[in-house]
């Protein structure tokens, strides 16, 4: 099995269970890891052979505009999408962080990683 990895896509959206964070947004940034076998996207130098990740970063992007409460929901909703559209996907790890949480602190981020494998 091989991968690739979308590394710190940034989007500023607004998730978050207060209202605050519907209003003002905050800036986030997603760690994307897929497995899939690529051997004959080796051999034959077609984007047709391989997971376009061009397409996976549109997943991400869209499914970051659309409002959720929780990180959970959205990371699940991007992890639906990416084995629904993408049947060469075996294994989907994703992290989404939400920079600068308002949470009364000095934290950097809060980060939500989750994983899941086509059954």
């Amino acid at each position: 099995m091989h991968s690739i990895h979308l590394k710190n896509i940034r989007v500023f959206t607004n998730h978050g269970c207060l209202i605050e964070e519907e209003k003002i947004g905050s800036d986030y940034l997603v760690n994307l890891l897929v497995e899939a076998d690529l051997t004959k996207a080796a051999k034959t130098d077609e984007l047709a052979d391989t997971v376009d990740y061009v397409h996976l970063n549109n997943i991400v992007v869209e499914e970051m505009k659309i409002r959720s409460k929780l990180l959970e929901h959205v990371a699940q909703r991007i992890i639906d999408r990416v084995l629904k559209e993408l049947s060469m996907v075996q294994f989907v790890e994703i992290s989404v962080a939400k920079i600068n949480p308002p949470i009364g602190g000095d934290v950097s981020e809060v980060v939500v990683t989750m994983a899941e494998s086509r059954d």
